[in-house]
C-alpha cells in the first residue's frame, strides 16, 4: 500500500492517462455487451436428464426445430367470416416464407393442438424454429414480419419460450439504462448535499463510470467463452455505482480531513501528501471492504451453472475495478486538485459536510449503549420477525411471470391461455428406451397402453403419439389432413433406428415453477409402471433442473462466503469474536431483506404499488443466491467502515465502550450518507419491467436501509458494548501466525 500511495501521489498524471486509455479502449466493447447477453438460463445445463432427452431428439430423431413461436392474432372482422379468413390465410402464407421458420401449424386445425376460443376473433398459429442456434434471429424475423403485416383488420403478437427470453434480455437492458438515468441526478444531488462543492460531487460519479465501463468491456469478452446472464449487467451497474460511490465518498471525505490537517499544520497545503495519507488510511479500508464484497460475489462461481457463474465473475470484476479506481484514479485526481476539490462551493450544511465527529451521533451512541440489552434484543427479534416469510420461499424459473404486464410476450401468453393452448409452452418430452431392440408388433399394445394412461392424467390437454382419437383429429379435420397428421406424428414418435419411442404430454395450461412437480410425479408414476426404461425432459423438467442446480449449491455458497469473510476479518481485526459477530449480524440483515422480498413478490403484499404483478407466485431461482452474495458483501462495507474506526480508537488507548461511542460519532454521518446513495441506486431498479431485477433492487434497497440504521447504529454497538474486552481477544499462538494489517477509516 505504501508503494501505491507513492505512485498515485508522485505520478498522478501517469495514473490518470492509463485509466483514460483503458476507458477509451473499453467503450466500443462495453457498448456491444448488452446485445450479447442472454436470459436462456435453462438451456445451459449439461449432463442432466432433460439435456439427454434433447440430445436423443436431435441425434436419433433428427429434431432440430422443436422450439415454438406462438403467434396470437386478433381479427376484425372475426376469423369465421370470409374476409377475416382471407386476411388470416394471407398472413399464414407469408409466415411460411419467413427466414428461420421450418413449419407453420394452424392450431385450430392441428389435431391434438386444436384450441377452443370463446372469442371468434382470436386465432393461434405455431411456427417451428431452430432449437438453439438461430432461434433469436428467427423470432426477430417473425416479429418483423408481424410488424409489417399488422393492420387494423389483423393484429399479431408473438410469444413462446424464445420470445419470452428475448424480451427478458431486452427489457433488462432497458431497465438498467432507465435506472441509471433516474438514479444519477438523485445521486448527484445527494453528493452535493454531502460535499457542498461541485468538484467533490463529480469525483464519485467518475469512479463509478470508470469501473462500470471497463467491467462491461470485460463482460463482453466473457460472452465469447460462456453464456453470460442478463442479470450480470444489472449487478455490474448496481455494484459499480453503489460500491464505487461508497468508496469514493469515504476517500474524498478522508482527503478533505487530511488536507485540513495539512493546512492547520502549516505544511503549505501539500495535496499530494494528503492524497498519499488518504490511500494509506481510507484506502486500506476500501481495499479490505472490496475484498469482502469480491469474496461474496465469488460464491456465485460455485454453482455448476454457467449462467450464474457469469454473474459471479462480472461481480468480482466490477468490485475489483471499483477498488482499483478508488485507490488509484481517485487519489490521483485529488492530488492534482488539492483545495480545488472544495470548489465551487454551492451549499454549506454543517451537519452533512463536516469531516469531524458528529455531536448528535455521538450522543445517540451513548444513549443506545447505556441500555445495551434492550437495543440488542429488540433489534435482533425485529430482524428475525422480518425474515419469517423467507422460510416459505418458493423458487423456480420465472419464465413469462418474470416480466411485468405490458410486454408483448407476456400479454400474448394471456391470450394463448384463453385459447386453452397454454400447455404448449410446458410440454413434457418422454423417451422410452427399447434397450437396443427395434420396435415390433408386440410393442404396440404396450406402447398404446402407456399413451392411454398418460392421456387420462388430470390437467392434461393431450398426448402427441401415433395413436390418434377422433377428438384429437378434431371435427373440422379432413381425411387428407388426418393422414398427414398421422404421418407426421409417426415420424416424430419413432427414432430413425426405431429403438426409441417418443411421447409428448401437453398440460392443460402453462405451468408455473411451483406447479411442475405435481405433473412430473403423475407422469413418472405411469412410466414407472410401464416397465420401460425412460428419460423425462422438456421445458418444465429443464427449468426444474436448472432451479435445483442453483438452490442445491446455496449451502455451499453460504459456507464458502462465511469462511472467506471470517478469515479476512480475522486478519483485519485480529479478533475471533468480531468476525463471528459480523457474519451473524450480516446474515440477519440478508434474512430480513429476503423475507420482505418473499412477502412482496411471492405473496403479493404491497406488490401493486411497486408494479409487481399479483400472479408471480415464485421467486426466480437465481435470486436467493444472488441476493445473498450481493447483500452480504455490501453489508460488510459498513461493517468494516465502523469496525476499523472502533479498532483505531481502541489502539489509541480508549476503553472498549468509549471506542464504540467515538466510532459511531465519526462514521455515522458517512455511513448514513453512503446508505442513502446506495438506497437510491437500488430503488431505481424497482421500477423496471423485469421482475427479477425489481426483486434484486428491492432486496438490496431494504438490506441497505436496515443495515445502515438498525444494524450498524443499534445492533452492532450494543453487541460490542456487551462483549467488552472479548471483542479483541485472540489466542497468542494465532496472533503470531497472522499477518499484520492496520486499517483506518
Amino acid at each position: 500500500m505504501l508503494l501505491l500511495s507513492r505512485l498515485v501521489s508522485r505520478h498522478p498524471w501517469a495514473v490518470l492517462i492509463v485509466w483514460i486509455v483503458a476507458v477509451l479502449l473499453s467503450i466500443p466493447l462495453a457498448a456491444r455487451a448488452p446485445s450479447a447477453l442472454t436470459a436462456k438460463a435453462a438451456g445451459t445445463l449439461v449432463d442432466t436428464e432433460s439435456s439427454r432427452v434433447t440430445a436423443i431428439l436431435r441425434d436419433r430423431f433428427g429434431e432440430k426445430d422443436t422450439n415454438l413461436a406462438l403467434l396470437v392474432t386478433h381479427s376484425d372482422p372475426p376469423l369465421n367470416t370470409p374476409e377475416g379468413k382471407a386476411n388470416y390465410t394471407k398472413f399464414i402464407d407469408g409466415l411460411k416464407e419467413v427466414k428461420g421458420v421450418t413449419q407453420v401449424i394452424e392450431a385450430r386445425n392441428s389435431g391434438t393442438l386444436s384450441t377452443q376460443a370463446a372469442d371468434a376473433s382470436l386465432g393461434l398459429t405455431l411456427a417451428q424454429i431452430p432449437l438453439n442456434d438461430g432461434a433469436t434471429e428467427a423470432v426477430r424475423a417473425i416479429r418483423q414480419y408481424a410488424q409489417n403485416t399488422r393492420s387494423a383488420a389483423l393484429d399479431i403478437r408473438v410469444t413462446g419460450g424464445q420470445a419470452i427470453a428475448d424480451d427478458f434480455t431486452e427489457f433488462a437492458e432497458k431497465d438498467t439504462k432507465r435506472s441509471e438515468f433516474v438514479a444519477l441526478p438523485l445521486i448527484a444531488a445527494m453528493l452535493l448535499l454531502v460535499f457542498g462543492a461541485l468538484v467533490a460531487t463529480g469525483l464519485p460519479l467518475i469512479v463509478g463510470v470508470l469501473s462500470i465501463t471497463v467491467a462491461m468491456a470485460g463482460l463482453y469478452g466473457l460472452t465469447h467463452l460462456m453464456d453470460v446472464s442478463t442479470f450480470a449487467q444489472s449487478v455490474i451497474t448496481m455494484l459499480g455505482l453503489g460500491a464505487g460511490i461508497d468508496y469514493a465518498l469515504l476517500m474524498v471525505n478522508r482527503f478533505r480531513e487530511e488536507l485540513r490537517r495539512t493546512n492547520e499544520g502549516r505544511m503549505n497545503g501539500d495535496s499530494r501528501a494528503a492524497a498519499a495519507r488518504t490511500v494509506l488510511s481510507a484506502g486500506r479500508s476500501v481495499t479490505f471492504s472490496g475484498m469482502t464484497v469480491a469474496i461474496a460475489m465469488a460464491g456465485l462461481i460455485i454453482p455448476n451453472v454457467t449462467f450464474v457463474r457469469s454473474i459471479g465473475i462480472g461481480g468480482v470484476l466490477v468490485v475489483l475495478l471499483t477498488v482499483l479506481a478508488s485507490i488509484t484514479a481517485l487519489p490521483a485526481m485529488l492530488a492534482l486538485l488539492g483545495e480545488r476539490v472544495n470548489s465551487p462551493r454551492i451549499l454549506k450544511i454543517g451537519w452533512a459536510q463536516s469531516a469531524g465527529a458528529s455531536a448528535s451521533w455521538t450522543a445517540f451512541a451513548r444513549r443506545v449503549t447505556a441500555r445495551p440489552w434492550i437495543g440488542f434484543l429488540a433489534s435482533t427479534l425485529f430482524l428475525l420477525l422480518l425474515s419469517i416469510p423467507a422460510w416459505s420461499m418458493k423458487v423456480g424459473y420465472s419464465g413469462a411471470w418474470g416480466i411485468a404486464p405490458g410486454v408483448e410476450s407476456r400479454d400474448a401468453l394471456s391470450d394463448v391461455r384463453k385459447l386453452g393452448a397454454g400447455g404448449l409452452l410446458s410440454q413434457f418430452e418422454i423417451i422410452l428406451d427399447l434397450e437396443g431392440q427395434r420396435y415390433g408388433p408386440d410393442d404396440r399394445v404396450k406402447f398404446q397402453q402407456v399413451v392411454e394412461e398418460l392421456r387420462a392424467l388430470p390437467d392434461t390437454t393431450g398426448v402427441l403419439s401415433p395413436f390418434l382419437t377422433p377428438d384429437d383429429l378434431g371435427s373440422n379435420t379432413s381425411s387428407t389432413d388426418a393422414i398427414g397428421a398421422l404421418s407426421t406424428l409417426t415420424r416424430r414418435s419413432f427414432s430413425q433406428d426405431r429403438t426409441y419411442l417418443r411421447v409428448t404430454v401437453v398440460p392443460s395450461d402453462t405451468l408455473r415453477a411451483d406447479q411442475i412437480s405435481a405433473h412430473e410425479e403423475r407422469i413418472r408414476q405411469v412410466l414407472n409402471r410401464s416397465g420401460y426404461r425412460y428419460l423425462l425432459g422438456g421445458a418444465p423438467i429443464g427449468e426444474k433442473e436448472w432451479s435445483h442446480q442453483i438452490t442445491d449449491a446455496l449451502p455451499t455458497v453460504v459456507l464458502a462466503v462465511f469462511a472467506g469473510t471470517f478469515i479476512l476479518l480475522l486478519i483485519a481485526f485480529r479478533s475471533l469474536l468480531i468476525p463471528i459477530k459480523s457474519i451473524v449480524t450480516n446474515a440477519l440483515t440478508v434474512g430480513a431483506a429476503a423475507g420482505i422480498v418473499t412477502e412482496i413478490v411471492q405473496n403479493g403484499l404491497l406488490a401493486a404499488p411497486l408494479g409487481i404483478p399479483s400472479d408471480v407466485g415464485i421467486i426466480d431461482a437465481s435470486l436467493p443466491v444472488m441476493l445473498f452474495a450481493v447483500m452480504f458483501g455490501l453489508s460488510m462495507d459498513y461493517e468494516i467502515f465502523l469496525l476499523s474506526r472502533v479498532q483505531e480508537e481502541h489502539l489509541r488507548g480508549k476503553s472498549n465502550d468509549e471506542a464504540v461511542v467515538l466510532a459511531i460519532g465519526h462514521t455515522a454521518r458517512i455511513i448514513t450518507s453512503a446508505a442513502i446513495i446506495m438506497f437510491i441506486v437500488f430503488s431505481a431498479f424497482v421500477f423496471g419491467r423485469v421482475i427479477a431485477s425489481k426483486s434484486i433492487g428491492l432486496g438490496l434497497a431494504v438490506a441497505v436501509l436496515l443495515d445502515a440504521t438498525l444494524v450498524r447504529l443499534v445492533l452492532v454497538p450494543t453487541f460490542l458494548k456487551l462483549a467488552g474486552r472479548w471483542n479483541w481477544w485472540l489466542p497468542a499462538w494465532l496472533d503470531r501466525l497472522l499477518p499484520r494489517v492496520h486499517l483506518e477509516h
